[in-house]
């Protein structure tokens, strides 16, 4: 195995690719009682149209194919759910799906191999049928009609409309009603095929284990694939503009819900020190702009306008990325207008050293703390993995930031003309 240690944390990644292609990542915690398990493949919501290793002919698939095949991995030929399964095990587990990975995991203190049976079971073996797949529908389709008026995802997925012309993640992970209808057991058992080969995949680990004796656990339950070829995805091709600045919608709330966004562009083959580089730098600059400590926090929260924190996001993946701030406003275009002000304040006077090194120690130690949970850092080096980055390579980078580095990301990503607001009010 490949071991990957890093010093700050004191912490080490054991790292071995498998011969049918799965990478199997663990990270040992001696004398931690919480064990954790995540098995996550390469392949999200984005993913509808590919070819399929050893075709030629372009595969497309209804919107939602990846999130509801997460779904109905569930369901054995037994007729048992392996989610209650795992539950009664008394073990927390659960799945989730996201535009670029879809996993499924587990938490406990007690009956771990038990648990990992189950779930390296269910994985390997789906099970689909016309009626099983056309009884999920209804379930998704509730899903979709309760996320439909959910305030909070309107505000997120609004805002992905007015920043994107044809990429699909401005699109519903879940689909709509109309292309889950579509969806039928031979296209669940194709993308299965497709993206559940182990050489797609990532298996993550992190507890009190001797990663050789943990390794030869995870051997002895993976049954004989082989590794497939490269999965050639397609994407639309998407304008480097937004499509309009300002999107609103009318709910019921208590307060308008804001969500600005930075259309921001993914450069491809970068090395990942830089992709680190820049995440770090965008962390910074945003604390900067409107985190807690900020001038314009203040001001916002002592006039009343705001009455937290905003969230501040930057997402991206190999071929998009954004800034997303969020939060609470009785006056969301105040808001942005203020943001707007303080970027071209600090594009105009500059960063100071103290500013940038105080807020470093504060993002640093938010990094730090992620290593205390096992299960923060087992979806943290599943997702980073998936990126193409080893999440230890944010401990290393961090210092390497200076004000030159920091004043360019600036310039090249806030950029007034890539900004847009999407609101929710009453």
């Amino acid at each position: 195995m490949q071991i990957i240690e890093n010093l700050k944390v004191k912490e080490k990644l054991y790292l071995e690719k498998l011969e049918n292609g799965l990478a199997v990542m663990i990270i040992p915690k001696p004398g931690i009682q919480k064990k954790y398990m995540i098995w996550g493949t390469n392949y999200g919501s984005n993913d509808s149209e590919f070819v399929v290793p050893g075709e030629k002919e372009n595969t497309v698939v209804p919107m939602g194919v990846a999130h509801f095949l997460e779904h109905k991995l569930f369901e054995q030929e037994n007729g048992t759910n392996s989610l209650d399964v795992l539950t009664s095990l008394g073990v927390e587990a659960n799945a989730y799906t996201t535009n670029d990975h879809t996993a499924y995991l587990f938490e406990c203190t007690d009956n771990f191999y038990e648990a990992m049976d189950e779930l390296m079971d269910y994985v390997q073996h789906p099970y689909f049928t016309d009626e099983n797949v056309e009884k999920e529908k209804g379930i998704i389709g509730q899903e979709i009609m309760m996320y439909d008026d959910y305030p909070e995802w309107r505000v997120y997925l609004n805002a992905m409309s007015a920043m994107y012309h044809n990429h699909p993640v401005k699109l519903d992970i879940t689909g709509t009603i109309e292309t889950i209808s579509h969806i039928d057991k031979d296209v669940l058992y194709r993308c299965y095929k497709t993206f559940y080969n182990p050489s797609n995949m990532t298996l993550v680990i992190c507890g009190d284990f001797e990663p050789e004796k943990i390794l030869e656990e995870v051997k002895k339950r993976l049954i004989d694939t082989k590794a497939s070829g490269e999965i050639k995805r397609i994407y639309p091709q998407e304008p480097e503009n937004i499509v309009q600045p300002k999107i609103e919608q009318k709910l019921e709330v208590s307060q308008p819900l804001y969500t600005i966004g930075i259309k921001d562009k993914r450069e491809i083959d970068v090395q990942k020190s830089e992709i680190v580089k820049k995440h770090i730098c965008i962390e910074i600059l945003l604390d900067m702009i409107i985190g807690k400590s900020s001038n314009l926090y203040k001001q916002l929260y002592n006039d009343g306008i705001i009455y937290s924190t905003p969230s501040l996001d930057y997402e991206f993946a190999k071929d998009y990325a954004h800034v997303l701030v969020s939060g609470q406003s009785n006056n969301p275009e105040l808001v942005l207008e203020k943001f707007k002000e303080e970027i071209k304040n600090l594009k105009q006077n500059g960063v100071s050293e103290d500013a940038l090194s105080r807020i470093k120690k504060k993002i640093y130690g938010g990094y730090i703390k992620e290593y205390n949970d096992v299960a923060d850092i087992s979806r943290m080096f599943l997702a980073d993995y998936f990126k193409g980055i080893c999440s230890f390579d944010y401990l290393e980078e961090i210092e390497g930031i200076n004000v030159e580095y920091i004043e360019q990301v600036l310039k090249d990503v806030f950029k007034e003309e890539k900004m847009v607001i999407s609101i929710v009010r009453n």
